[in-house]
């Protein structure tokens, strides 16, 4: 490149040096900042090196002087992101076994390139989760992508559904028919992505993991079901749901052990009434799409929480509980 192309590019690679190779505990004298703009082919000197800073100062970019000693630094001081709001976007990433591995090291790549590489190293982390398994199949980005696009155009959509079989194969639902459905919204549960939809031909809404839907197509059709959502709160969509499993929805009462009181509320929100029946004891009533989710969630609980109403559920766990202990 030309000596002139390189001038011209200067202010550019100023910042870019000063964000790589400067943080709150690494600094650059004068003499070190124009021996980097001489790794780019740049002449400087001191007083233009001055006036630069002087610029990326006004433009935004937090370029501090610091005099210790005989001698002044320089560096880079606040941020877009703070090292420990990074550290924490990394974990998450990490965390997710929805992000493919190949995903994960390209996000956390792009993340570390928003400090410093002192502090990018300390983004080189891994996060062990008991239990997870990272998704295997990248399609689903574009499937997000294309549910979101379809959500913001006001379209439906059309795409296969499938569930895998025994042999570890997918195996299509309805023997491949398309499905055509009105989506709404997009909700994160149990580290999986669903679409909410209205499906036109059942008159009601549904609810669909993006990464088991397939040949998905935003198409010519405007979205249909539009009072039934507006009606629908889509956190207590999903809050009444265990896993996203549907099920006839009904409000239940529980009897629960008193220590069961963070559990509830994680569960279901703050906004429960738990209402004490004696020193060990409180009642609790509960809106849930009832399943066998929701009675192994209960099962889970060793016994602590128990069903008192209505009786029609409190058979429907009894029979579960009969069938899981008979061949």
């Amino acid at each position: 490149m030309a000596r002139g192309n390189n001038q011209k590019l200067k202010l550019l690679y100023l910042s870019k040096i000063f964000k790589e190779k400067t943080d709150d505990e690494h600094y650059l004298t004068m003499p070190q900042i124009i021996a980097e703009l001489g790794r780019y082919g740049i002449d400087a000197n001191r007083k233009s090196v001055y006036d630069d800073i002087e610029a990326l100062n006004t433009f935004g970019l937090d370029i501090i002087k610091e005099r210790i000693g005989p001698q002044t630094f320089y560096h880079c001081g606040d941020r877009e992101f703070e090292i420990a709001e990074l550290k924490f976007l990394v974990d998450a990433i990490q965390s997710s076994k929805f992000i493919t591995v190949r995903k994960t090291r390209e996000l956390i790549k792009k993340l570390e390139s928003l400090v410093s590489i002192y502090d990018a190293k300390l983004l080189e982390r891994e996060v062990y989760v008991a239990g997870r398994i990272k998704n295997m199949d990248e399609t689903i980005y574009y499937a997000i992508d294309a549910v979101h696009t379809a959500i913001s155009e006001g379209n439906m959509i059309r795409f296969k559904y499938f569930s895998w079989n025994i042999k570890g194969e997918k195996e299509y639902r309805h023997d491949g028919m398309l499905y055509e459905i009105s989506p709404w919204a997009l909700c994160w549960d149990d580290e999986n992505y669903y679409m909410i939809g209205f499906d036109a031909e059942n008159d009601m809404l549904k609810h669909y993991r993006v990464d088991k839907m397939t040949d998905i197509e935003v198409i010519d059709k405007k979205r249909k079901g539009t009072v039934i959502f507006k009606n629908q709160d889509k956190a207590i969509y999903t809050k009444k749901r265990f896993r996203m499993f549907a099920g006839e929805e009904q409000t239940v009462t529980l009897k629960c052990k008193n220590y069961l009181s963070n559990v509830i509320v994680d569960q279901f929100g703050n906004d429960v009434r738990m209402r004490p029946v004696d020193e060990e004891h409180f009642t609790v009533n509960v809106d849930v799409a009832v399943s066998y989710q929701f009675f192994g969630w209960l099962l889970a609980l060793g016994g602590d929480a128990v069903i008192t109403k209505p009786e029609s559920v409190k058979k429907d766990m009894n029979e579960l509980l009969a069938r899981s202990f008979t061949e």
